[in-house]
């Protein structure tokens, strides 16, 4: 049996066009429900607020845009790796698709930029992710910054399979949302899962980090990329009373940022940069540092114990961690120690915090837990910052950071290029 699609009327008062797809009505029930218990979790945990979006969030079928998806079979730091692409149509994969699909971590799409209009599922192994889907929860809180409405232009840059896009396109109409994806097999399969989804949105092969100048001005920017400054491409783009937001993100996975931009009337762009949880992945090749491969020498030899006056800081410390990834540069936490552990892999050093609060090891010649201490001290006198001031110089010239204009005041600037540093080819 089978039954057609058919999207009821939009919030705004628009009818939202689909193309018509003849599905199992038991899979339409399924994922319908499925949205829903989505979006109930989204509303559970505080993160959804804007009915606007909830209201897309129930309407965009995100198997759709998401028809596929891989699963990592081999553990972490096994090369290479073991993957099991997962097939929405084979009925064999369809339960694991579906929550993978409607769940809250990011949905696997690419190896390797990939083409993906051919992919067979089963067992496959080597190559790495170079697309995947966002992790919903974020999805919401950037649109929900953005503030969108009915009748802006919308930029969504980075856009990938483009379920960011879809959620603006359903809240801005048909024809205001554009996407730019640079991967041209991404862009393909993202255009066409759209166009089954009919929501009126466009995607543009191009690279990001020049936005799309033949549409601008744009009302909203939304940067599904984190980049190590704000490109001058985009501010130029947004138009005035517009909002821009991105992750600017650090050299550790651990600490990222995130800017939030509006362009006066008059043309001059303002911004603060706070301290976040989480964030989007940098462009390919970013060259992150890690902390793995000192993770079996720190077990073996923690490192020479001393006292130290700095207790562990609490991870929800967002602004203090935020200034250490600029102020002590080098510096990456490995999450999946038992206690704090802080590396600095290019001097061969760490730190392992005692969970007594009151001892630290340490190891190298760099003596992590001070640089910590020093920060720590520093942003405390400052005032417990946890957003700071952008200056934007409308030439594109040096972004500087500061939490405040006093003596004591945390200052430092963004690396000069959006695209650096990058691993060498």
């Amino acid at each position: 049996m089978t039954a057609e699609f058919t999207t009821p009327t939009a919030s705004a008062g628009r009818p939202l066009p689909r193309k018509a797809r003849a599905i199992s009505a038991d899979l339409l029930a399924v994922t319908t429900a499925a949205r829903a218990a989505m979006v109930d979790r989204l509303d559970a945990d505080g993160v959804l607020t804007d009915p606007l979006l909830r209201d897309a969030l129930l309407r965009v079928r995100r198997e759709l845009l998401l028809p596929h998806a891989y699963v990592r079979v081999s553990k972490p730091g096994i090369e290479p790796i073991e993957w099991r692409l997962l097939d929405g149509a084979h009925p064999d994969d369809q339960d694991e698709w579906l929550d993978l699909v409607h769940g809250a971590d990011s949905v696997l799409l690419q190896r390797d930029g990939e083409p993906l209009d051919s992919l067979g599922r089963g067992r496959l192994s080597g190559g790495h992710m170079t697309s995947m889907s966002t992790y919903t929860p974020l999805t919401a809180e950037a649109l929900q910054a953005l503030q969108l409405t009915p009748g802006v232009r919308y930029l969504d840059l980075g856009t990938g399979p483009a379920v960011s896009l879809a959620y603006a396109a359903v809240i801005t109409g048909p024809g205001y949302a554009t996407g730019i994806e640079r991967d041209r097999h991404m862009a393909a399969f993202a255009r066409r899962n759209l166009e089954r989804l009919g929501v009126g949105a466009t995607v543009v092969a191009g690279d990001a980090l020049e936005g799309h100048a033949a549409g601008a001005p744009y009302d909203l920017v939304h940067s599904g990329i984190g980049v190590p400054c704000l490109p001058a491409a985009w501010v130029e783009q947004l138009a005035p009373g517009g909002r821009l937001l991105t992750t600017v993100t650090t050299r550790t996975p651990s600490w990222p940022g995130q800017m939030l931009v509006t362009r006066t009337p008059a043309g001059r762009a303002e911004a603060v940069l706070t301290g976040s949880p989480r964030g989007y992945r940098p462009l390919h090749g970013y060259a992150w540092l890690t902390p793995v491969d000192h993770r079996s020498r720190i077990a073996a030899s923690p490192g020479r114990p001393r006292p130290t006056r700095l207790t562990p800081p609490p991870d929800d410390a967002y602004g203090f961690w935020l200034a250490a990834a600029y102020l002590a540069p080098g510096l990456v936490r490995d999450f999946q120690a038992e206690t704090m552990t802080i590396v600095a892999p290019e001097e061969d050093s760490w730190a392992v915090a005692d969970p007594d609060g009151t001892t630290v090891r340490v190891h190298g010649a760099r003596d992590v837990w001070a640089d910590l201490e020093d920060i720590h001290t520093r942003w405390v006198r400052a005032g417990r910052p946890g957003a700071f001031q952008v200056d934007v110089p409308k030439d594109g010239g040096t972004q500087h950071i500061a939490s405040g204009t006093g003596p004591d005041a945390l200052k430092w600037v963004l690396p000069a290029s959006s695209a650096a540093p990058r691993q060498p080819a």
